[in-house]
């Protein structure tokens, strides 16, 4: 399918199209795996199943404080008429139960405290009273397994705890340290070059003469890669001339994963990316445009088998094309599968509000409305956070964004929105 151009002889492609269009070209490679500990693994993607070879816990434990008992023992006990059991010992808190436990006797355990051999139970200490010198009065009876963790209740030996594509997590971390694994086999993250053009960009360590901007699309756009679990590879500043930004990007696809140039998709003299993308070989430019705001100019192109995009100029701009685009393909080449386990439910964090005024969309066209939030009788309310998309303030000021389909003419105050948060 060819791609749709900006110059005004055909209709900018929906996201769902640009999408369709790009992967029906595009076959993703299987990254390599490495090893990696596991105190270093946070927010990377498994490459293979984690199971466990062993029970957790692996011993019968207490999950109250209390008296461990026979359950038998306590059966009919009422506040009126009590069991009264001898007090055999104590079990202390990491120490093995070496006090073997017989009928008419309870041991005193401590939360996590290991159940002595011949107990199945657990009277919570609320309901014991000390009677004479090592006696206890039990005022209620205990079923079986009442207030004990037994042997493999959290994870059983041979059990695949975390699947393969999974990202993970502080608490995937905590469980795979619980069964005894210091390191995981996890995907490679995926490399991103980034290529920032512009005649007028210099970076951010230098003082801008008239007509200069510091450079801000580096940043943000790393920071967004990191975010979604890739690894940015800068590769500097480039004037608007054909020959460096190709060198630039030959160099990008020869190192990385996914090449994003920043600035040169709209179409005017001294934007090249899209002849860029072109003069690298086939398939070229896929998308040329797509009808979304900001980042309608937006490139979706190929060239030796890598994505390569190129992204609008200003920031807003590069930030909504970098999460409807980039982003996912990240996600897809770390090996992620879908978070959630559930296809058509997005990752993103999203929670649900008001709209605080009216705001109208241009139609047939997505408009992404940056927004900030705020509590307001009870009730949560999105503040539209109006401004250009080259103003990165808009995006420091707001908390996430709230998507209008290209068939809705706008909002009307009061209404409830979905709000995808910020990472």
């Amino acid at each position: 399918m060819k791609y749709k151009d900006m110059l005004g002889r055909a209709e900018a492609v929906t996201v769902e199209q640009a999408k369709e269009i790009f992967y029906a070209s595009f076959k993703a490679p299987t990254l390599a795996a490495e090893d990696v500990p596991v105190s270093d693994a946070l927010g990377r993607v498994l490459a293979e199943d984690a199971a466990s070879n062993t029970n957790l816990p692996d011993f019968a434990r207490s999950s109250m404080d209390g008296y461990a008992v026979m359950s038998r023992d306590t059966f009919g006990a009422t506040e009126s008429l009590p069991a009264y059991l001898k007090v055999a010992g104590e079990v202390k808190m990491g120490e093995e139960a070496k006090v073997q436990l017989l009928k008419g006797q309870a041991v005193r355990v401590s939360t996590g405290g290991m159940l002595p051999p011949g107990a199945d139970a657990v009277v919570m200490l609320e309901y014991t009273q000390p009677f004479g010198e090592n006696e206890v009065e039990v005022a209620r009876p205990a079923a079986p397994g009442e207030n004990v963790v037994q042997p493999g209740d959290d994870i059983k030996g041979g059990q695949v705890i975390i699947p393969r594509g999974r990202r993970l997590r502080p608490q995937d971390l905590g469980a795979l340290a619980g069964i005894g694994v210091t390191a995981v086999k996890v995907f490679r993250r995926p490399l991103v070059a980034v290529i920032n053009t512009g005649n007028e960009i210099i970076s951010a360590d230098r003082e801008p003469m008239p007509g200069q901007v510091r450079d801000v699309n580096s940043y943000n756009l790393a920071g967004l890669i990191q975010q979604a679990g890739g690894e940015p590879l800068r590769l500097g500043i480039y004037r608007d001339e054909y020959a460096p930004i190709k060198k630039a990007v030959e160099e990008g696809i020869a190192r990385a994963d996914i090449i994003a140039i920043t600035g040169g998709s709209s179409v005017g003299t001294g934007d090249l990316t899209a002849k860029v993308i072109d003069g690298l070989g086939p398939p070229g430019v896929l998308v040329h445009g797509v009808s979304v705001r900001p980042g309608k100019p937006v490139i979706i192109g190929m060239a030796a088998g890598k994505a390569v995009f190129g992204l609008p100029g200003h920031p807003v701009a590069v930030t909504v094309s970098f999460e409807l685009f980039i982003g996912p393909l990240i996600k897809m080449l770390s090996g992620e599968i879908d978070p959630l386990g559930l296809a058509g439910i997005p990752p993103l964090r999203v929670v649900m509000a008001r709209i605080s005024r009216n705001y109208s969309s241009a139609p047939g066209r997505e408009d992404h409305l940056r927004v900030a939030l705020a509590k307001k009788d009870g009730e949560l309310w999105a503040r539209p956070v109006l401004g250009k998309s080259g103003l990165i303030s808009t995006l420091v000021n707001a908390h996430g964004t709230v998507v209008i389909p290209l068939e809705k003419p706008g909002l009307e105050k009061g209404e409830w929105v979905e709000v995808k948060l910020f990472e």
